[in-house]
């Protein structure tokens, strides 16, 4: 017998049913939110989580191509040595002037392209932007080719010009600093200046308007009106200077690929890099990236507590 209408329109409304649910279910507000969160969930579950699990696991084995042996805490007894020490300088030297200058030049920069006297603020906004978008290897051959050590340099040229004479920018500590700070500095300082201009659009003009009443000046608008109100930025800021310079590789190795003289340039991402890649030494080079990983949680934590991140603003 074939089926009667009826029939056949039940069978059918049963999956639009089932179909009209599903649809109601995935767009119900306890469901939405972690719709939309799950692409960052997957991401830092597989690209994040698993390789630090698997980087504490073979921080305590000794890796070998087609063997691995559990040697528990040997990689660890051989981390804190000189040559670690010489790196952890370096990184700390270059987080702590990264930090003052990609902090206090753009809260500079920012209040003077949001005020009246700039003109052309969005041809600036996008200067000041591009080198962002720019390659760090690209980026930093450029500036190897300026700051060579002939005198027909750019930089040289500049320097005996002035009088000083010829400088060896890639053989000196004080130089390569110098080098590895304004390359970074010469890349983020746009993308800072973004952060606190967006900032600085929530700041309420009423309160310029109240402090001029009576009698502000300037310096004083900025400190007691625009600050408090850059404040979570300024955290925030801060926070990933000091993530991304504990990080930091790239501005290294494109000014000494082979090793730097002295291991002036030398940093703690470039000695893992050393002894896990070129050495070949798997199981230390884990060992020295869960040492930094602490460090830049430490050091994270304290200043979170320093600039009072975990404080109850008050109401």
């Amino acid at each position: 017998m074939l089926p009667t209408s009826k029939s056949t329109s039940q069978e059918l409304a049963i999956p639009v049913k089932r179909q009209n649910k599903l649809v109601k279910f995935l767009n119900s507000k306890k469901v939405v939110p972690y719709i939309f969160v799950s692409p960052f969930i997957l991401s830092f579950l597989l690209f994040s989580l698993y390789p630090s699990i698997k980087a504490i696991i073979m921080s305590f084995q000794q890796v070998l191509p087609g063997q691995t042996t559990f040697i528990g805490v040997s990689n660890y007894s051989r981390v804190f040595n000189p040559t670690f020490l010489k790196a952890l300088s370096n990184t700390s030297i270059y987080v702590i002037l990264t930090v003052i200058i990609l902090v206090i030049t753009p809260i500079v920069l920012a209040v003077l392209l949001d005020s009246k006297i700039v003109k052309f603020k969005t041809f600036f906004r996008a200067s000041l932007f591009l080198p962002a978008l720019a390659s760090t290897i690209v980026s930093g051959m450029v500036f190897r080719l300026m700051f060579g050590e002939t005198d027909t340099a750019a930089a040289n040229q500049i320097m005996n010009w002035l009088g000083l004479g010829s400088v060896d920018w890639r053989y000196n500590a004080w130089s390569g600093m110098f080098l590895m700070v304004l390359l970074c500095s010469w890349r983020w300082m746009g993308v800072n200046i973004l952060y606190f201009l967006a900032a600085l659009q929530n700041v309420p003009k009423e309160l310029y308007e109240a402090a001029e009443i009576d009698g502000a000046s300037t310096i004083k608008k900025f400190y007691y009106v625009t600050l408090p109100f850059l404040k979570p930025v300024t955290i925030f800021v801060t926070t990933i200077s000091v993530i991304h310079g504990f990080r930091m590789f790239e501005e290294s190795f494109v000014f000494w690929e082979a090793g730097s003289p002295g291991n002036i340039g030398l940093t703690v991402v470039g000695y893992l890099y050393q002894q896990g890649i070129q050495q070949n030494d798997m199981g230390f080079g884990a060992a020295i990236g869960v040492v930094l990983m602490l460090i830049i949680f430490v050091v994270s934590f304290i200043q979170l507590i320093l600039t009072g991140a975990f404080k109850k603003e008050d109401a």
